[in-house]
């Protein structure tokens, strides 16, 4: 009898946790504490257990540097070279120059490096200008810090693209890589300056005035979105990730940003000039940019991309053609590129590796969501403010030439529990290069086939105002990825339902029905539907595709309290029976208003959905979660992931099925489920694209059996 109340104390709770729960209830039980109290406890854990903390991000109190060890930045004595330029510079006898008059230091070196550049003089050169520079800014001397970190770069570019420094480049000198981090480093400290002098903007180009010349910076966008809509840039290393397991970032040149993206109050982007994608000049009504596509981006959305100067010649030319001309007046070019994109960039004749992150402008714009908890009462109760937020969503710029993965969340969640297998999939170049993701987000609290009509809707709506023409091929072939209740809204995307569910109700015609019309509308709308040709492959996880035993008699009787779904045909189900007498067989279908009740196991949506057919273009995957044996959770729940009975977990008739050793609210974040959704979406782009018009069609639905429903 303890495991028939304490299934939902126990999943998605650490083991200790678990058990404690379990027994604090058994306690209450004895002490016949109120049912009520029992349900509620219940309820209270399921929602910890499956809400992820919103504490994505934190703030450093330094920003981090790697030059800060070897460079000394932090300490006391103020900054210091390394050993290496120390040495340098006593070969020259300018060691005590450096300490007692850095800038002529720097400047002796500098003329050396004109006379007879050598790596080690480069080095001390660009190293040299970025501590000047980093004493500079400390006394308060903006200009003159900028002069120097502008020197820092130069000689960086020319260490490491100077043609006549070839033969004696070794990449595989740790000095190398100091350079890089030297140009970074340098790069990033120029920018800070900028953006706090409101100089930091794309599309423009910025006249810095020093104390010994002019610095003229073209900022040109290279990125996702046109230039007027980015509100601000923030920098990557002002921030440390605290809410996602992994953090992705390659290393190389650039300096990672976080763009926080502008949106108007009307809910509309800034309109202007746009900034210059990679596939062309970005406008509101070409296929990249269609018309209608704000209303599927979510306020606020932060996006990442890589800042990376280029030093020119005040001509032309993309690099200093040697070290003098690093020291003369260059013009720079500032390129704000994709990384999601672009991972390289080409100088001269040499591909130059991004220094890149992808994961820490994710957690800046998730730390702005708001929170589980809160997003998981919103959509418990169907309020106005729920009804507009519920929809398809894309975190990044919608692109016709990419196949969409739907990740569709499950019962009190959101689209943010995807955010671990969204951070894992996108840093994989060769799935983001195929795959665009969107995310579907939906009032939890209706039954799942109510969620399912909204789905089917909100898809076509999607579709029509991005695709308008239907020339994406790549929109045809659909993946659906639904975790808990979402994959049951998931396949019923995929079905052909024909009468079948209508048959429950009645065995007259629907036309016969008297009902106001928009009654007749949604009833018309949750009843009779057919597959989605757009469709082509759906994953499940963590599915009761047979129901749940957490859906009993306590917990759907305080659901019932708790979620407030105007659910029209509950509603008008007395008017109905009144003015159709002797038209209905049984109403208890049209009952139901809860997704709770929907998902109790002896609702008879789950013998219809078991006995409908699927489109027979689609592929079906299915990944169950199976406690381990031995453990306190498996002692409690019995088989399954703790919420979902194993039986109920899995699904016959399908293209392949994985087995996780996971608790229901980490299934679909557990690194084996997050690993098989990869391999299914690396075969899905290698196979060949199905004909959705060439494929069998959905075979005839078996005679209508009233036996059928009631068999168990």
């Amino acid at each position: 009898m303890l495991g028939r109340w304490t299934v939902a104390i126990a999943a998605g709770l650490a083991p200790r946790r678990a058990a404690s729960s379990a027994w604090t209830l058994f306690k209450s039980r004895r002490r016949r504490v109120s049912l009520t109290s029992v349900c509620a406890v219940a309820l209270a854990s399921l929602l910890a257990g499956g809400c992820v903390s919103n504490d994505y991000l934190s703030v450093r109190p330094v920003p981090q540097n790697p030059l800060a060890d070897s460079l000394q930045l932090f300490s006391w004595r103020g900054p210091r070279p390394t050993p290496r330029t120390e040495q340098l510079l006593r070969q020259y006898n300018l060691a005590e120059k450096e300490r007692s008059q850095p800038p002529i230091a720097l400047a002796s070196l500098e003329q050396i490096v004109v006379e007879s550049p050598t790596p080690d003089s480069v080095h001390g050169s660009a190293e040299l200008a970025y501590l000047n520079g980093q004493r500079a800014q400390r006394a308060g001397r903006d200009l003159e810090a900028l002069e120097c970190f502008a020197a820092a770069l130069g000689h960086a570019c020319a260490y490491l693209f100077d043609n006549r420094l070839d033969d004696s480049r070794n990449p595989y000198d740790p000095q190398f890589r100091q350079v890089c981090d030297l140009y970074n480093g340098a790069l990033e400290a120029a920018l800070r300056i900028m953006n706090d002098r409101q100089q930091l903007k794309p599309g423009t180009t910025q006249s810095i005035r020093t104390a010994e010349r002019t610095i003229q910076v073209a900022i040109e966008g290279r990125g996702p979105w046109p230039a007027e809509e980015i509100e601000r840039l923030e920098f990557v290393s002002d921030y440390q990730i605290d809410g996602l397991t992994n953090h992705y970032r390659t290393y190389g040149l650039g300096v990672p940003l976080i763009a926080v993206r502008r949106t108007s109050s009307s809910g509309q982007p800034a309109s202007g000039a746009g900034m210059v994608s990679q596939a062309g000049p970005a406008s509101q009504t070409s296929p990249l940019r269609p018309a209608g596509a704000e209303a599927f981006y979510p306020p606020k959305l932060s996006f990442p991309l890589t800042a990376f100067l280029r030093v020119k010649r005040t001509v032309e030319g993309v690099v200093p053609a040697s070290v003098d001309a690093a020291a003369s007046s260059p013009r720079f070019v500032l390129e704000l590129l994709d990384p999601l994109a672009t991972q390289r960039v080409a100088i001269g004749e040499r591909l130059v590796p991004l220094e890149t992150d992808l994961s820490t402008p994710l957690a800046h714009f998730l730390q702005g969501m708001p929170s589980e908890t809160l997003l998981a009462t919103s959509v418990l109760r169907y309020t106005p403010a729920a009804q507009r937020v519920s929809r398809v969503y894309l975190l990044e710029p919608f692109d016709p030439r990419k196949i969409p993965v739907i990740l569709v969340h499950g019962l009190w969640s959101s689209p943010m529990t995807w955010m671990e297998m969204f951070n894992d999939l996108r840093a994989v170049p060769e799935i983001r290069e195929r795959y665009q993701f969107w995310f579907y987000l939906y009032p939890t609290g209706q039954p799942f086939w109510v969620s399912a009509a909204d789905f089917r809707d909100d898809l076509q709506e999607v579709q029509r105002t991005l695709d308008p023409q239907t020339a994406a091929p790549p929109l045809k072939r659909m993946v659906l990825v639904g975790h808990s209740m979402g994959g049951l809204v998931s396949m019923m995307q995929t079905l052909e339902m024909g009468d079948r569910l209508w048959r429950l109700v009645s065995n007259k015609p629907f036309e016969e029905l008297k009902a106001e019309p928009a009654v007749k509308a949604e009833l018309s709308r949750i009843a009779f539907f057919t597959p989605n040709r757009s469709v082509a492959r759906v994953i499940t996880i963590g599915t009761p595709h047979h129901g749940s035993k957490f859906a009993n008699e306590y917990t759907r009787w305080l659901g019932q309290k708790l979620i407030d779904m105007p659910f029209k045909l509950a509603s008008s189900l007395r008017g109905l029976e009144r003015d159709n007498p002797g038209y209905f067989l049984d109403t208890h279908w049209l009952s139901i208003r809860t997704s709770i009740d929907s998902l109790a196991p002896d609702c008879t949506m789950f013998r219809v959905l078991e006995g409908t057919p699927r489109a027979p273009w689609v592929k079906y995957h299915n990944i169950a979660g199976l406690l381990e044996e031995g453990g306190v959770l498996r002692r409690i729940a019995g088989a399954g992931d703790g919420i979902v009975p194993f039986r109920s977990a899995q699904l016959a008739d399908v293209d392949s099925e994985v087995v996780v050793p996971a608790t229901h609210t980490h299934v679909h974040r557990h690194p084996q489920s997050i690993l098989a959704v990869r391999e299914l979406l690396r075969t899905h782009w290698m196979e060949p694209a199905t004909s959705v018009e060439q494929a069998a069609p959905v075979e005839p639905m078996a005679p209508f059996d009233q036996a059928f429903l009631n068999s168990k």
